[in-house]
């Protein structure tokens, strides 16, 4: 992970506290769609080894959502949420955060997951399959499991920063849902509460134009998902989310801010996903058009990044090939050890369902006992 601190402020958090202003008149960026630097000094802070490396995991996540949605297509998986597009927003965020910083993420932030150290791709796998080992996180690294239910993921982030507070730990908490997740009461009632006992929370909505087939213009018509933060008191900015230099620049600021003691943000990125919704049938053609889509296509957050290095004769196309075929021959193994991992049985699945048994689970587990005794 990155600790480098940006030269110069990326955004005066404390100075918009209070209020809208032109910080919302355009999204930050450091390098524009057509890879030309906007924020030069921004830019020098990164080392050519940090640029390579943002590059690096955002093939590492396309390579991942080409092969998952291989297997998924193949029957090999279950339910899969597509990050295709949303690399920067993704990589360029989870990196500005630390290993004691506590990730509270969507069905749609595996990557981060797998960045931040919480689980390995095949547990990401065994989740998509349903296998309780997808939920198990790696000892030492704090993660909570993906959070299907829209925004509820808010809340428990909340009550985690609270708790990070009382501790007096040297840590934050750092959520992730999309652009649908505002119009749910959750997130506004862990961005509520966050915002009232001032606790070190970055609440990251990753704006992608749509909540399956509702469109951002349908679900409210603030001029900004972020300015909603205001009214919890919580500072809030806008940011290019095919940026990746701008996302993971505003999201240290960020953390650093959050950190020092200041309460929450909030971070909107400006992002979109390429495909579908999920793998759950849904046919993004039947209500985008690609006369919406190919602008979106136009900002790859790869090809910006990738013009930029290849300017600085810092990446090649044999070095890209090279890396795509060693990740495919990761996530291909990955997938065999998922599969080859030992189903769960009736009474693992009563187990697991509660820390403390139900009297319901209980009079279950005794009768699925009963019934394998008798086999």
């Amino acid at each position: 992970m990155s600790d480098t601190t940006a030269a110069t402020p990326v955004v005066d958090f404390a100075a918009i506290k209070n209020g809208l202003g032109e910080e919302y008149a355009h999204p930050i960026q450091i390098l524009d769609e057509n890879a030309k630097v906007v924020d030069q000094a921004v830019l020098d802070s990164y080392s050519d080894d940090e640029l390579v490396h943002f590059m690096e995991i955002m093939l590492y996540e396309r390579v991942l959502h080409e092969q998952t949605t291989v297997f998924s297509k193949q029957g090999r998986l279950g339910f899969y949420a597509p990050t295709l597009g949303q690399e920067a927003s993704q990589m360029g965020s989870v990196t500005a955060f630390q290993p004691q910083d506590y990730l509270f993420p969507s069905y749609r932030d595996l990557p981060q997951m797998i960045e931040h150290g919480a689980i390995t791709p095949t547990q990401g796998f065994l989740w998509s399959r349903g296998h309780v080992q997808g939920n198990r996180m790696a000892e030492g690294h704090r993660s909570w499991f993906p959070q299907i239910i829209i925004g509820a993921q808010h809340i428990a982030a909340a009550g985690a920063a609270l708790g990070i507070k009382k501790n007096g730990e040297d840590a934050v908490a750092f959520s992730y849902s999309g652009d649908g997740s505002t119009s749910q009461g959750d997130t506004y009632e862990g961005m509520n509460f966050a915002g009232a006992f001032q606790a070190p929370l970055v609440m990251i909505i990753q704006n992608n134009g749509w909540a399956i087939s509702v469109p951002r213009s349908y679900q409210t018509h603030t001029l900004t998902l972020a300015q909603k933060a205001l009214a919890a008191g919580i500072p809030s900015v806008q940011v290019d989310g095919m940026d990746i230099l701008a996302v993971n620049a505003v999201s240290k600021a960020a953390r650093a801010f959050t950190a020092a003691g200041n309460g929450p943000v909030l971070i909107e990125t400006l992002t979109y996903r390429f495909g579908a919704h999920s793998s759950a049938g849904d046919d993004p053609s039947r209500y985008r058009t690609p006369e919406e889509e190919q602008p979106w296509f136009d900002k790859d957050p790869l090809n910006r990044l990738r013009e930029l290095l290849t300017g600085r004769d810092l990446w090649s196309d044999d070095r890209e090939s090279e890396l795509k075929d060693s990740y495919k021959k990761e996530f291909r193994a990955a997938i065999k050890e998922a599969e080859n991992t030992p189903h769960q049985t009736v009474t693992e699945f009563l187990t697991n369902t509660f820390e403390e048994p139900t009297p319901n689970i209980v009079k279950q587990l005794a009768e699925q006992a009963t019934a394998e005794e008798a086999k």
